[in-house]
């Protein structure tokens, strides 16, 4: 008798090769069934993709009723999978919402004559990692959409709710829906990818990696691929789905996957589409959950616990520091004013000038230390508002203080006409510089034995490691921590950095807050709400609350773990799993 695993390989085998003749009826018209109608248009004005110029259809089912917002189906490439009659009778056996199809051609900058070519802009916009097409959809195509009405003069409502709309596409396509529903969860949760092009053409190779790392967003995904799909200079598709496939697993998110025996066609992906339509469309309208995210996200992260907006409309928020109560501060760099955040949550101002704060923290003396960039100084505020000059002569951006009451401070460079600087401030106030060269320092803090010192290189993706000596010089500098750079930026921009108490190194970049363990290796990456983070500590009475600064506003989230203050004494956490 076959064993239960045998028995089910035999079966997806028989179901693969029977699937198009068993579903063929899903996918061709039936004159028994309501048949929704297809319009083509012609785009030409977007500024996102400037110069271009794309077709794209719109379909919309007998069923639409203008009175309440479609569901949206969008599709890379144009009309797809027979599309049209599979929603018409998927709509019509209620096994899927209402929805409005929108079949989008890549675009293309036409040529100023006959005798050159077009730029054709199919890998650029469809390959490439980032927000700019999911812009373009949203903020370009669908409000065009929207001026269109149907033949019978209904107007086109589009729902505005991720929930509400799937994405989906072949190849390059593929990539492309799932990059869209990546950089917008809020716009895009359910996506179909056939023979997905994850490879290395222009930095695809890197969603496995990144979707092991970052907090799990909220994206139902149905993978298809064959064993003989191509296998090429920029990778292997079918090795890159499967790797896809494995990594969204791991991550926890609702995955599901037909593998066959195909190359790069779109004849099994046209068999499988209804079913992949179900199953993307189940159990709607009940949201689309994100998953549980990997161990190393789980030792930080409290279930269930997310951002919480502390305050909002400043011009640019910096500099967050704790003090040993565990109350928060942080400054209004150009509005020159610091507040505090109490433990009841309140917001105060505590100076109504401070010299264009940045970068500052708490000393073991409990007076705050900071960046006035206004004045070139580094001032200690004591908790009247009085303050001291500590050192001065130097634009400085970021500090830290040790529990001994010495300080480090970075000086970027600002103009570039100078090298960027680290400063050592002794308890006497004495001060030199003790490391030049990096590309624009910026953040810096202490490991929680404090006998290694962190700095943030802004224009690039490292995070210098410094042994402290006993006279404050620094030694055995490296490029030590590797962090990840998104694909719209040359660089990190790491910015403000803290440790907690396990060793880990959280660092403030432009993909969010990047999480490395002692080994100066990215275990997770945790988005902020707005896209934004310059700075971070971990505060509150118990050290245990995540405060970021991000642009006009001040966010907070309760964790798992707790921070390692410099004011405090010096504690040797657990060594690294290497």
């Amino acid at each position: 008798m076959p064993q239960p695993r045998a028995r089910w390989l035999a079966f997806l085998g028989a179901w693969l090769l029977l699937a198009p003749v068993l579903h063929a009826a899903d996918n061709q018209p039936d004159e028994a069934i309501p048949r929704g109608e297809v319009t083509k248009y012609t785009f030409s004005q977007s500024k996102i993709f400037p110069g271009t110029v794309r077709d794209y259809w719109v379909y919309v089912p007998k069923q639409y009723d203008p009175a309440k917002p479609a569901c949206v189906h969008i599709n890379q490439d144009g009309i797809q999978f027979n599309a049209p009659a599979v929603f018409d009778r998927l709509i019509h056996k209620k096994e899927m919402p209402v929805v409005i199809g929108v079949f989008i051609m890549h675009g293309r900058v036409k040529a100023p004559s006959g005798q050159a070519l077009d730029r054709f802009n199919r890998s650029y916009e469809y390959d490439g990692l980032g927000d700019n097409y999911a812009r373009f959809l949203l903020e370009e195509l669908l409000p065009e959409v929207e001026k269109k009405k149907t033949a019978d003069g209904r107007p086109i409502r589009l729902s505005k709710d991720g929930n509400d709309r799937c994405i989906a596409g072949s190849s390059s396509g593929a990539i492309c829906a799932f990059t869209a529903a990546w950089e917008r969860p809020d716009a895009f949760r359910r996506v179909f990818s056939a023979i997905g092009t994850y490879v290395g053409l222009r930095g695809g190779n890197n969603y496995p990696t990144l979707i092991r790392k970052f907090e799990p967003k909220p994206i139902r995904i149905f993978l298809q691929d064959g064993k003989n799909d191509l296998n090429i200079y920029g990778g292997d598709w079918w090795m890159a789905n499967q790797e896809m496939e494995r990594a969204l697993t791991f991550a926890g998110y609702e995955v599901n996957h037909v593998w066959g025996e195909g190359g790069h066609s779109g004849q099994h992906a046209t068999a499988i589409f209804p079913d992949a339509m179900r199953w993307l469309w189940k159990d709607w309208p009940a949201p689309v959950k994100a998953g549980g995210g990997s161990a190393q996200l789980k030792e930080i992260l409290l279930p269930g616990e997310k951002w919480e907006l502390v305050a909002s409309g400043y011009k640019f928020t910096e500099g967050t520091a704790v003090n040993a109560r565990g109350e928060v501060y942080f400054n209004d760099v150009p509005a020159s004013k610091t507040y505090k955040i109490g433990l009841d949550g309140k917001v105060t101002v505590f100076l109504n000038d401070s010299k264009k704060g940045d970068g500052q923290a708490f000393g073991p003396d409990g007076k705050l230390y900071s960046v006035a960039g206004g004045t070139s100084q580094i001032l200690a505020w004591d908790t009247t508002g009085k303050a001291t000059v500590v050192a001065e002569g130097f634009r400085g951006n970021d500090l830290v203080v040790r529990h001994d009451g010495s300080l480090y401070v970075t000086e970027p460079g600002w103009t570039g006409s100078e090298p960027s600087k680290v400063w050592y401030i002794s308890p006497k106030g004495e001060k030199r510089v003790v490391d030049k060269g990096l590309k624009f320092c910026n953040g810096v803090t202490l490991s929680p034995d404090q006998t290694l010192l962190y700095v943030a290189d802004f224009r690039s993706h490292w995070v210098y490691s410094y042994q402290i000596q006993a006279d404050g010089s620094l030694a055995h500098k490296q490029r030590y921590y590797h962090l990840h750079v998104p694909d719209f930026a040359d660089d990190s921009g790491a910015d403000g950095m803290r440790v907690d108490r396990d060793g880990r190194l959280y660092v403030a970049t432009r993909m969010g807050i990047q999480v490395c363990d002692q080994a100066g290796r990215v275990n997770c990456i945790i988005p902020t709400p707005n896209g934004k983070v310059s700075n971070l500590c971990l505060g509150g009475e118990n050290f245990d609350t995540l405060f970021v600064t991000c642009g006009d506003r001040v966010y907070k989230r309760k964790v798992k773990v707790k921070g390692a203050q410099g004011f405090q004494a010096p504690h040797r956490p657990a060594p690294p799993r290497l």
